[in-house]
C-alpha cells in the first residue's frame, strides 16, 4: 500500500486528528503535500531536509509543522524556516541521527536556552519517567518510537519486535557516522558489516520489506533506539499510553514532594 493510500484509508478510519510524518529527502512526489492537506490532515512532521521547501504550502493550507532536528544548528534553522514547533532528536533514539551524537537532554536544553519554541522529546524515551525526565529539561511533550514497534498493533514482524524485547540497551549500532545518513539500527550480523565497513548507501535498504514484513533481520539495518533495553513486554498501544501518562503524574507528585 503506498503512502497515499495509506493517508486515505486513515483519514476514513477515523474523525480523529492524526499526524503525518514527509521525510523531504525522500520525496518522490511533491503532489504528497497538497494531498495531506486536502485529506484534512491538521499536523505534519517534516524530517531529512529543509523544511523551508514545503513550509509556505503546509502553513497556507493552515497546517501545524513541526520538523525534526538532531542538533541546535538544525532547529535554528528551522526556526529561521517559520516552523510551528521542533521534534528534538537524540543521539538515543532509532533511525536517523546526527553523527555527533548529542544526548537527548544536553539538546533540548542546548535548544532551549536559544529558541523559544514547543518541543517534542524523541530518542531513548520509553515510558513516563522518561516522559517526565524531557519535560523537566524543557519538553512539552514526547515522541516514542521503539516502544510502538514493539507493540502488539505494529505491523513489523514478530522477529523484529522480539529482538527489542530481548536486547539490551547497548544491543544498536551508530552506522555511517561518516557519511549521510547516519542512523541507528539493532546490532545483527548485517550490521555489524556496515559498521566495520564504516559507510553506506541507501542501498542497504534493499530488502526492508522482507525485514518489517517477512523477519529477516539481516535483509536491512532494523532502526531501533537504545530504549529497547527499557522494554520487556509486547503490550497493545492503549496500554502504553495509558501506563506512561499514569507513570509520568506519579514521577511528577513523587518530584513535586521531594527535598534537597
Amino acid at each position: 500500500m503506498s503512502c497515499k493510500e495509506e493517508i486515505k484509508k486513515m483519514s476514513e478510519l477515523t474523525d480523529k486528528p492524526f499526524g503525518v510524518n514527509l521525510p523531504i529527502m525522500f520525496l518522490k512526489d511533491d503532489s504528497i503535500v497538497d494531498f495531506v492537506a486536502e485529506c484534512g490532515v491538521k499536523f505534519v512532521t517534516t524530517s531529512a531536509g529543509s523544511p523551508a521547501k514545503y513550509i509556505d504550502v503546509l502553513k497556507g493550507a493552515g497546517l501545524t509543522v513541526y520538523h525534526a532536528v538532531p542538533s541546535l544548528a538544525g532547529a535554528m534553522k528551522a526556526a529561521d524556516a517559520g516552523v510551528d514547533g521542533l521534534v528534538v532528536e537524540g543521539t538515543e533514539g532509532g533511525g536517523f541521527k546526527s553523527p555527533e551524537e548529542v544526548g537527548l537532554f544536553v539538546l533540548i536544553q542546548a535548544i532551549r536556552r536559544k529558541i523559544d519554541l514547543p518541543i517534542i522529546a524523541a530518542g531513548g524515551i520509553a515510558d513516563g519517567q522518561g516522559m517526565a525526565a524531557a519535560f523537566a529539561v524543557g519538553a512539552e511533550g514526547i515522541q516514542m518510537g521503539t516502544r510502538f514497534v514493539s507493540s502488539e498493533e505494529s505491523p513489523v514482524h514478530d522477529n523484529w519486535k522480539n529482538a527489542i524485547l530481548e536486547g539490551s540497551e547497548s544491543d544498536t549500532y551508530v552506522l555511517n557516522k561518516s557519511g549521510s545518513p547516519c542512523l541507528r539500527a539493532i546490532k545483527t550480523d548485517y550490521t555489524k558489516e556496515i559498521y566495520e565497513k564504516g559507510s553506506m548507501d541507501m542501498s542497504v535498504f534493499g530488502g526492508v520489506q522482507d525485514l518489517y514484513f517477512g523477519g529477516d533481520l539481516n535483509a536491512a539495518p532494523a532502526l531501533t533506539g537504545q530504549s529497547m533495553g527499557l522494554i520487556d513486554e509486547i503490550k497493545p498501544v492503549q496500554t502504553i499510553i495509558e501506563e506512561t501518562v499514569k507513570e509520568f503524574n506519579a514521577t511528577c507528585e513523587q518530584l513535586q514532594n521531594a527535598k534537597i
